[in-house]
């Protein structure tokens, strides 16, 4: 049974699965989802407009975006345990100035530390590992892992809510940042023990792989990457989840009051979402181990077309839930297809260089995704319209997605 095989799976390799895990869902600190909690909070206290909260955030994340080329490849030079330690203490450090923001200036360098710490490096150590540590069982590391960030999603939210009626905004960042040093940052590096070890194998592997002269074996560098047509055909459908789908949870409000929904319902239904996720990277990691994860990328975008088209077109509340379903399975599907596509298309020995080009990108896409929706309804177009204009432009990466793949999805496995 596929369940059993995961079970056997994770306990053959459980501490750097778990360590995977662990990042991606601390990761969650820097992501949107996490931070728009605080949102309404801030803006009281600063006395800022939507329109000023969302330039903050997207001059930070913007920063993020830039740095991250440089910081992302360091992971394929420094030894794993210093490299989680510095983004660990990066984020720590990120959460502490967050709490004592006392001005717009610093929330615009606190929302990039958090960006780059959460979202950039936190998520980029977990998946980056699972992908170039797994050769065999690639696709089920990145599918646990992934899962780090779908509990994250379902359940920090609620928590912060909480945090904020008991203890304010700044002392809830305050002990997320406690939370992150005495205990979240320890676990990691408890979990990496003996990895020195598994590094040292890795690295004959890798050089046996160079040796047979397999092109399927040779690493690309980033360089060669981007003189790749491929990698400018993928981009436009790669990036489209980071567009669309923080533009959508930065503006859920948005759409619940365009809708008459309580912002209670579009919130609390977020555990549909993070069930979708859940289900769909147990799903997705033994298809990629069996079939390839090129095989799977060009269909992600479908069931979020599906989504936008569903959310512009009915009103009734329920519809929150097909909705939310859909874009966690996309959601999934990208997280983990995507990730382990990189080290199929373009090897394993530079692929944190290479995954932290894809992670900026993906970074800088969501600073514009917020702000684009934004811009549509300040001029009068409705959000209902704007999903439209998402769900066509998904569409149109998927045709590019099918086109630098050979439209491997229509032929048959041999």
């Amino acid at each position: 049974m596929p369940f059993v095989a995961y079970v056997k799976f994770a306990a053959a390799h459980r501490r750097l699965i778990a360590f995977g895990f662990l990042a991606a869902f601390t990761s969650s600190f820097g992501q949107t989802y996490y931070i728009g909690i605080f949102g309404p909070a801030i803006q009281s206290e600063f006395g800022l407009s939507h329109t000023a909260w969302a330039t903050i955030y997207m001059l930070g994340t913007l920063g993020s975006a830039l740095l991250l080329p440089w910081s992302g490849k360091q992971i394929d030079r420094l030894e794993l345990r210093l490299y989680t330690s510095l983004v660990g203490l990066l984020a720590v450090v990120a959460c502490t100035v967050t709490a004592l923001a006392i001005n717009p200036a610093m929330l615009v360098i606190a929302i990039f530390l958090l960006r780059q710490s959460g979202q950039g490096l936190m998520s980029h150590v977990g998946i980056t590992t699972m992908a170039r540590y797994f050769d065999t069982g690639r696709g089920r590391a990145i599918a646990i892992a992934t899962m780090g960030f779908a509990v994250g999603e379902a359940f920090l939210p609620f928590v912060a809510v909480l945090m904020i009626a008991v203890l304010g905004w700044r002392w809830s960042y305050g002990a997320t940042a406690l939370v992150l040093a005495l205990v979240l940052v320890p676990a990691a590096l408890w979990l990496l023990k003996g990895h020195v070890e598994r590094h040292r194998a890795h690295l004959v592997h890798l050089a046996t792989s160079r040796a047979s002269e397999n092109r399927q074996a040779r690493s690309w560098t980033r360089a060669e990457m981007l003189r790749d047509p491929r990698f400018y055909l993928l981009m436009p459908g790669v990036l489209a989840p980071a567009v669309v789908l923080t533009a959508m949870f930065f503006h859920h409000l948005n759409l619940a009051d365009a809708k008459a929904w309580s912002h209670a319902w579009i919130t609390g239904s977020y555990v549909v979402y993070a069930l979708a996720v859940v289900v769909t990277s147990l799903a997705t990691g033994p298809a990629i181990d069996r079939f390839g994860a090129t095989r799977l990328v060009p269909y992600m975008l479908i069931p979020m077309i599906a989504a936008m088209v569903i959310v512009a077109q009915f009103e009734n509340a329920w519809i929150a839930w097909p909705y939310l379903f859909l874009i966690g399975v996309s959601t999934a599907i990208g997280h983990t297809a995507v990730s382990a596509m990189w080290a199929e298309l373009y090897g394993v020995a530079n692929l944190g260089s290479i995954r932290s080009l894809a992670t900026a990108t993906g970074v800088l896409a969501s600073a514009l995704g917020p702000v684009s929706l934004g811009t549509l309804m300040d001029h009068g177009v409705s959000i209902e319209t704007g999903c439209l204009v998402f769900a066509a432009y998904a569409t149109i990466g998927t045709v590019l997605m099918g086109v630098a793949l050979g439209f491997r999805f229509t032929r048959k496995r041999v």
